[in-house]
C-alpha cells in the first residue's frame, strides 16, 4: 500500500515546478518505471496556458527529474503510445 504522505510530497515538488500561482488542476498521476527508475508521473494543468505540463518526481529521494510542457498533439501522441501493447 503507497504511504499518501509520500504522494502527497511528491505532488507538492511536482506543484513546486509550477512558476505561476494559480491554481494548478492535476489532470493524471501515476506511479511508473521511466528509463529504469520509479518516479512518480504528475500531469497539471493550470489556467489559461495551454496544454499539460507533466512533470517527473523521483519516488525515491524527491527530486524533479523533468518538468516539461506538452501542447494537445504530443499529450495525444504520449497517450496512444502508453496505450499500444507492450512486448
Amino acid at each position: 500500500m503507497l504511504n499518501c504522505m509520500v504522494v502527497a510530497a511528491a505532488l507538492r515538488t511536482a506543484i513546486g515546478t509550477i512558476k505561476r500561482t494559480d491554481v494548478v488542476s492535476i489532470v493524471s498521476s501515476e506511479l511508473e518505471v521511466e528509463h529504469g527508475c520509479l518516479v512518480w508521473s504528475f500531469d497539471l494543468s493550470v489556467p489559461g496556458i495551454p496544454g499539460i505540463q507533466e512533470v517527473q518526481v523521483d519516488a525515491g529521494d524527491g527530486k524533479v527529474l523533468s518538468s516539461e510542457r506538452e501542447d494537445a498533439r504530443q499529450e495525444a501522441a504520449e497517450r496512444k503510445k502508453d496505450a499500444s501493447p507492450k512486448h
